[in-house]
């Protein structure tokens, strides 16, 4: 499959840097030198910001620090994926990074974390000043959005997005949680060089580039609902659904055995949530031993859950993405999709097909383990931005 165009070597490769306002590049983790390639992809800078999405590897650690080395007037960022949105579409097994220039960029990255002991209060206030800071230093950059990698496996997704949109007030927000492929066992966010686990990185972005933050599915509930009646919401635990073993009821409901119902069961019949007149996932992460259903966003005891029928994962997201293009395409597409989409996309044979539409529409990023959305966490779900051509031209 073709991929996207990468900077040539000669004289005209400047001008075609300039061509690209938002840069993309992607390497297999084999790569003799994966680095010195994506920095050769990318072009020159200089850059305000390069984000890093890494397939798990011993030497994430190390590739942050190289690509800082390469990219000193950078703040950079990253995170270990469950899979990459790469110009060959679904990718696995590489590094994906996007970079945005200084030229029509500006940026403050927060470190947040350990997640399990924030004083929402106190990052409010941080976020407020750095939101300031920026602003004095973004003249003339009406556009503005922020951007969120956060440890997948820290179960403070919920907690955070709430507290961040308190901070950002009518500033969108995406973001999407690290993955560990299809381990589930560790998940590692690089910000200000160091990489490590239970932290977040918050972006916060001003641009001269019109900005589109989005959010979609391609699932329409359906008249079945049930009620979670008991629960441990620190665990995402749900031990009971309709007053009788969860598990064993789900299953009912699906008209399959319990012994039938896996992930990927999950990933084709999802359960949803209605909250501010939208219905959002619920994704189920596995079911224990005891029996319960593990999620991988919050759940609490009351919560009315009902059961989803899919769309055409093809065609829904070529609609959406061909949307955006409605008064003229974006540079870049920059992307959250969860690993349950991904896993669907493979168990209904549209991998092929989803990955050509990711490329036509010049999607960059990664395969989650979940996504933020403004104040929400959500699953199964793509959230990104659009990213236009600036609306003046660079100095």
């Amino acid at each position: 499959m073709d991929g996207w165009p990468e900077p040539s070597s000669g004289n005209d490769a400047a001008s075609r840097d300039d061509l690209r306002t938002v840069r993309t590049a992607n390497v297999p983790l084999d790569h003799p030198d994966p680095i010195a390639a994506l920095a050769a992809q990318l072009g020159g800078g200089p850059f305000s910001l390069v984000t890093l999405y890494s397939a798990p590897s011993p030497r994430f650690a190390d590739h942050i620090r190289q690509l800082q080395d390469h990219f000193s007037e950078a703040k950079i960022i990253g995170c270990t994926t469950a899979g990459e949105l790469s110009s060959q579409g679904y990718s696995e097994g590489g590094m994906v990074a996007t970079a945005l220039p200084k030229t029509h960029f500006a940026t403050n990255v927060l470190r947040i974390g350990p997640l399990d002991r924030i004083d929402s209060q106190d990052l409010i206030g941080q976020i407020i000043r750095a939101r300031a800071t920026l602003e004095g230093t973004a003249t003339g950059m009406a556009h503005e959005f922020a951007f969120l990698l956060i440890d997948g496996l820290s179960r403070k997704e919920d907690e955070l997005a709430t507290t961040l949109t308190s901070a950002l007030g009518g500033v969108p927000l995406f973001g999407g949680s690290a993955g560990d492929g299809t381990a589930f066992q560790n998940t590692y966010v690089a910000v200000h060089g160091k990489v490590a686990q239970n932290v977040a990185a918050l972006a916060l972005v001003r641009s001269h580039c019109r900005a589109k933050v989005f959010t979609l599915n391609h699932f329409i509930p359906t008249d079945t609902r049930m009620v979670i009646t008991a629960a441990d919401p620190g665990g995402r635990i749900v031990q009971a659904i309709n007053a009788e073993p969860a598990a064993r009821e789900l299953a009912r409901i699906m008209g399959k055995d319990t012994n039938q119902i896996d992930t990927f069961t999950f990933a084709s019949n999802p359960l949803v949530v209605r909250f501010g007149g939208s219905h959002h996932v619920r994704a189920i992460k596995r079911v224990t031993p005891e029996g319960y259903l593990e999620f991988f966003s919050a759940i609490d005891e009351g919560l009315v859950l009902t059961l989803a029928d899919a769309q055409d994962m093809v065609s829904h997201l070529e609609t959406q993405l061909a949307a955006m293009s409605a008064g003229g395409a974006p540079d870049a597409i920059i992307a959250c999709d969860c690993v349950l989409r991904r896993i669907e996309a493979q168990q209904k044979q549209k991998t092929h097909a989803l990955s050509q539409v990711l490329v036509r529409h010049k999607v960059a990023g990664f395969s989650t383990y979940g996504e933020q959305i403004n104040a929400m966490h959500v699953n199964q779900t793509m959230t990104g931005v659009a990213l236009y051509p600036p609306d003046k031209p660079a100095k």
